[in-house]
């Protein structure tokens, strides 16, 4: 997929599917997709090891899990116009009681990073993004 060539309005773009934790990918920058998501419920512990992760909150609230390498754990509360960025290699875990987020992440990123510690939840789409119809 190359980049559009035509202004893509996010609105209706999340107005056009309604599965969660299932991003759409709306165009490429450079080597990286913009994507976006509905967001509700718990996602799953995992770590993107080569990667950071960016997040905006586009509506609602959306919150990040972080967990250090001593164990340590801590949630950054992000609402409506916030961004975070969970640094490569820190095992994080999403959650929110409902919202839409839009993310950037180098293509082929998988949502539920290159390894996860539990069972991938059945609300949560373990995918590389899909295309925005």
């Amino acid at each position: 997929m190359d980049a559009n060539t035509e202004p893509v309005n996010l609105t209706d773009a999340l107005a056009s599917f309604t599965e969660i934790y299932s991003p759409r990918i709306v165009t490429r920058v450079n080597d990286y997709d913009v994507r976006i998501a509905h967001v509700e419920g718990e996602h799953v512990w995992h770590v993107h090891e080569d990667t950071d992760e960016f997040f905006l909150v586009l509506d609602g609230r959306f919150d990040v899990a972080l967990r250090d390498a001593d164990g340590t754990e801590r949630t950054v509360e992000l609402r409506k116009g916030d961004t975070f960025v969970v640094p490569r290699g820190t095992e994080h875990k999403p959650s929110s009681p409902g919202g839409s987020i839009m993310m950037f992440e180098p293509s082929g990123t998988l949502t539920t990073g290159d390894r996860a510690e539990d069972e991938i939840p059945e609300n949560v789409d373990s995918t590389t993004g899909h295309q925005l119809v």
